[in-house]
């Protein structure tokens, strides 16, 4: 059982009371924040990666005649392979050295960089950015378990806010990278920034310490083909979901395979001597809550990002750049609420974190409602502001819940879930909001395209932006098509944020009913630390 930092008992009076060092420093201060710095600037390679190619999918559809379908892939498939193979590499970075599994998945990362160099074709495209997933893989769970490892008790938290910081902000940094690139060259140059950039953290990724697990248990290979497997398939089905409908056999019949492959995983590693996941952590309630939570604010994070992007650029006309900095906001209460989550953690307690964190969302997306077509960016930044600062709110403290809940030696597994979370949430995020805008959008295109060829009225019922493009075809009806199709996605837009909110509140409540909350412990430290300021205060008044 562990305390609502997320920190076991034994460990959390270290945490909170800075003058307790029950653990020796391996390593200096200095190798821990160089530790950090290398790991935060690998991680935010991996998330601007996820992100990064979006700004520049209609330049690929263009030079390389990519259908949508496989557009889709070209973004996907890194996210896929990447999500599917995250506990085994955790698993292989604790074995022979989490150092070791930063510098390989950079390599990987920048030769599966150089493919779409060498060749651009969609098929070429699509297995590049599969490559890139694999290298992702084993950089992620990597960065979070070198800082753990590196830092004692009492520093890790904040570290790991920092990380949890870059984590949120990652994808803006990617977005704000490709849309400088593509304003000045092609979309190749995403791809030479990836490489230069893989290449040069693998470099400096050799000057930090290494770590693994001291006790060298074999790897768990069956129960790692079982996992990736459950998760390929359920996050496959997933992405399919916008596209072919939820109630599609392919959708449903992936998800329910990957549930029933999960539930294998979960069978196999109860018979393991040496598991590559002790499920019977799920029974604690500090790992569980950091588990859903993840994914239920990661879902909140791609939904809006899906929204926003089109809503900014094909409703307010921005165009990539514009997009990225208009986004800016999202990041400064993200990074400093993550950071000063050690703070205000042991005051309130895991349960009540979690559950104001995520009602601050649910709030932030029904704040989107008051978005209309002739809308400016101040009616956009101040809902922005409210879903940064719940995401915010709980993004160290499901991180540090996760993390601590699992021994040391198993810091790469215990990364690998925390990523594998965010990942499933991410692509259920995409998912659901993908298929509720698209539902909502046709139904209400239906009229005011009902005069039009039938061929006009298919493509402008699909999405916006290929109702636009028709618009500038149709000649004197084209502004009429473009006006009414701008009108139809934001009041799909909104029904869909409605709905959003309405989850993301559900969740909230269903996860504060098992959530840990604050105990005597917790008040007690945060006693000792505050009678310790006022005892320091008082001998600065004593010493003039």
């Amino acid at each position: 059982m562990v305390d609502a930092v997320g920190i076991s008992r034994a460990a959390s009076p270290a945490l909170l009371d800075q003058s307790t060092d029950p653990v020796s420093r391996p390593l200096s201060k200095r190798a821990q924040q160089w530790t950090l710095v290398v790991a935060c600037l690998a991680l935010s390679l991996v998330m601007a990666s996820l992100v990064a190619l979006n700004t520049a999918l209609a330049d690929i559809a263009r030079e390389t005649s990519a259908s949508q379908t496989e557009l889709t892939w070209i973004v996907d498939s890194y996210t896929v392979v990447m999500a599917c193979l995250l506990l085994p590499a955790g698993a292989i970075g604790d074995r022979y050295g989490r150092r070791g599994a930063l510098v390989l998945g950079l390599a990987i990362f920048a030769v599966a960089s150089v493919i779409p160099l060498l060749r651009s074709d969609p098929g070429t495209l699509i297995a590049g950015r599969a490559a890139a997933g694999l290298g992702a893989a084993f950089i992620m769970p990597a960065t979070l378990s070198l800082i753990t490892a590196a830092h004692p008790p009492e520093r890790r938290t904040r570290a790991v806010g920092i990380w949890a910081g870059i984590a949120g902000c990652g994808g803006i940094l990617g977005m704000l990278g490709s849309g400088v690139l593509l304003h000045f060259w092609s979309w190749k140059s995403i791809f030479w920034g990836f490489l230069g950039a893989a290449v040069g953290l693998a470099v400096i990724g050799l000057t930090i310490a290494t770590s693994k697990d001291p006790e060298s248990k074999p790897i768990d290979w069956r129960g790692a083909a079982v996992i990736a497997a459950a998760v390929a398939v359920f996050v496959f089905g997933i992405l399919e979901a916008p596209a072919r409908g939820w109630s599609d056999p392919v959708v449903y019949g992936c998800l329910i395979i990957g549930v029933l492959l999960a539930g294998a995983f979960g069978v196999v590693e109860l018979r393991r001597p040496h598991p590559l996941l002790d499920v019977r952590l799920f029974a604690d309630p500090t790992f569980r809550t950091g588990a859903a939570a993840i994914v239920v604010f990661f879902v909140a994070i791609f939904s809006f990002l899906f929204l926003a992007m089109q809503y900014i650029q094909l409703v307010m006309g921005y165009n990539a750049l514009q997009t990225a900095f208009a986004l800016t906001p999202l990041a400064p209460p993200m990074l400093l609420l993550s950071v000063l989550a050690f703070w205000y953690v042991p005051r309130m307690g895991l349960r009540l974190v979690v559950l104001v964190g995520l009602l601050v969302v649910a709030v932030g997306f029904t704040s989107l409602r008051v978005l209309d077509v002739g809308s400016g960016y101040l009616d956009l930044a101040w809902p922005l502001l409210i879903l940064s600062a719940g995401i915010g709110l709980c993004t160290t403290p499901t991180t540090s819940a996760i993390m601590s809940s699992v021994p040391d030696d198993k810091q790469g597994v215990a990364s690998a879930v925390n990523d594998t979370t965010r990942e499933v949430g991410a692509a259920l995020g995409i998912a659901l909001t993908g298929s509720l805008l698209a539902s909502r959008y046709t139904a209400v295109m239906q009229s005011p395209v009902a005069t039009l060829p039938p061929e006009v009225q298919r493509g402008a019922q699909r999405s916006l932006g290929e109702a636009l493009g028709m618009a500038d075809h149709l000649g004197p009806a084209g502004p009429q098509l473009a006006d009414a199709a701008r009108a139809a996605f934001v009041s799909a837009m909104h029904d869909t944020v409605l709905t959003l909110g309405i989850v993301v509140a559900a969740g909230a409540v269903l996860i504060a009913l098992w959530a840990p909350g604050r105990d005597g412990r917790q008040l007690a430290v945060v006693r000792r630390l505050r009678d310790r300021r006022a005892r320091a205060a008082a001998f600065l008044v004593r010493e003039g």
